[in-house]
């Protein structure tokens, strides 16, 4: 089966290295000049089933509202006169209901668990160097954080998963570098099955093993159009230096993030896509005994510390404006506050290296899998914050769907359905 795989972000590529798996003839189109270039660059790289969440949770109108007019802010809203962010921001309110909230994070936990088995297996026959650190250790810096923590911590109880609330002196003894921290934690919550890892360095990794593989890969290349005949499509029109082409395809996968939502809209398949964007500073370690040993999470600012190696990444604010990839000072001021609260010997911030990334965000949280509603054209889109917890599992996924092989777990609000009731 002759397939294309359009975007190489982590989801595409694992979405490719399944497809091949499973005997699929593949072909990655990706309009950068590599892998991981863009959402899938600069994340925090988190792989936590336990804590995933959506954006719409009880509390967070308040939350956006408390912190609009604040120097440093998880959230920024700028309003704009586009009508598509005012029809996921009225979709968004409506799921920040507690007992939506408690389905949507079901649902994610669902497909991000199983993308963390996806992973273990493949990490037991791919062994490669990317990153990787053991546990996640969320911060409390007042009783608002803990009291915006608990429908999150209803949900974990009820799915049996692994966690443990810890006091401040036990934070320090999970991080000894919190020692020099200029912030002192209320208390926290340790994950210790969640873990960590460089995602464009793993999605490297991946591209090199799916080439080997069979899988080809054409960089610098956009799609401009799908041709869809007879409520089927049937190929892939290109634009790149060699000019225009077409490529005939059996099975078409849209991974492009919120760029899938214009290429779709013409064949009316409506995915309520909405660029959350994200900030990120990646900085050497200078002092190794004043640096964190994994990730965590500072609850009230909703910025994550991440250690990779030899390296920090501080990755954190949502943004709901305009979809320009610009960096607004304001979040990276953010981010840098963070760090200098709890590890402010770690790393010299002058060496930051900052990114600003679209995130592609469903108003509920959960992403899309699976069919689109034309023939032949699957989806894998609307992961949000969450892309890398669940890149193995949702192309795994979707690769069993294509070969028509029966998933292994159930994809009850999973797919575009759910938005079609």
């Amino acid at each position: 089966m002759k397939t294309i795989v359009l975007g190489g972000g982590v989801i595409g590529v694992a979405t490719a290295f399944y497809l091949r798996q499973q005997g699929c003839d593949v072909t990655v189109i990706e309009r950068e000049p590599d892998v991981a270039l863009s959402t899938s660059f600069g994340n925090a790289g988190v792989i936590a089933p336990g804590y995933v969440t959506p954006w719409a949770a009880p509390g967070m109108p308040a939350k956006i509202f408390k912190y609009l007019f604040k120097p440093a802010s998880p959230l920024i809203f700028r309003p704009t006169l586009d009508p598509a962010q005012w029809r996921w921001i009225m979709r968004w309110l409506r799921e920040c209901d507690l007992e939506r909230f408690r389905v949507n994070k079901q649902r994610m936990q669902r497909i991000a668990y199983y993308s963390r088995e996806c992973l273990h297996e493949f990490r037991a026959r791919h062994p490669f160097d990317y990153g990787r650190s053991q546990g996640y250790l969320q911060l409390f810096r007042s009783e608002y954080d803990v009291e915006l923590a608990q429908p999150a911590l209803a949900v974990l109880r009820d799915a049996g998963i692994a966690y443990r609330e810890v006091s401040a002196a036990q934070c320090v003894e999970i991080e000894p570098g919190l020692r020099w921290a200029r912030q002192t934690p209320l208390s926290g919550l340790y994950l210790p099955n969640d873990e960590a890892g460089d995602c464009a360095r793993f999605t490297r990794e991946l591209r090199a093993i799916c080439e080997r593989n069979g899988v080809r890969f054409r960089f610098d290349t956009r799609v401009s159009s799908l041709d869809v005949r007879g409520g089927a499509v049937h190929a892939v029109n290109l634009e790149s230096e060699r000019g225009s082409e077409t490529l005939q395809a059996d099975a078409v996968v849209v991974a492009l993030g919120v760029d899938s939502a214009t290429l779709l809209a013409p064949l009316g398949v409506k995915v309520p896509l909405y660029p959350v964007k994200g900030y990120s500073a990646t900085l050497p370690i200078t002092d190794e005994e004043k640096a964190p040993l994994a990730a965590l999470m500072d609850e009230s600012l909703k910025t994550a510390i991440t250690r990779f190696g030899n390296n920090l990444r501080v990755a954190g604010t949502a943004e709901l404006g305009n979809r320009q990839t610009t960096l607004r000072e304001q979040a990276l001021q953010t981010l840098m506050k963070v760090l200098s609260d709890w590890f402010p010997h770690a790393a010299n911030p002058t060496s930051a290296h900052f990114w600003v990334g679209r995130r592609p965000m469903t108003p509920d949280g959960a992403p899309l899998l699976g069919p689109s509603g034309v023939d032949n054209l699957w989806l894998n889109v609307g992961h949000g914050s969450t892309g890398w917890a669940m890149s193995m599992g949702s192309g795994r996924v979707v690769a069993d769907l294509i070969t028509q092989r029966k998933p292994e777990i159930d994809l009850d609000g999973l797919t575009l359905n759910r938005y079609r009731k």
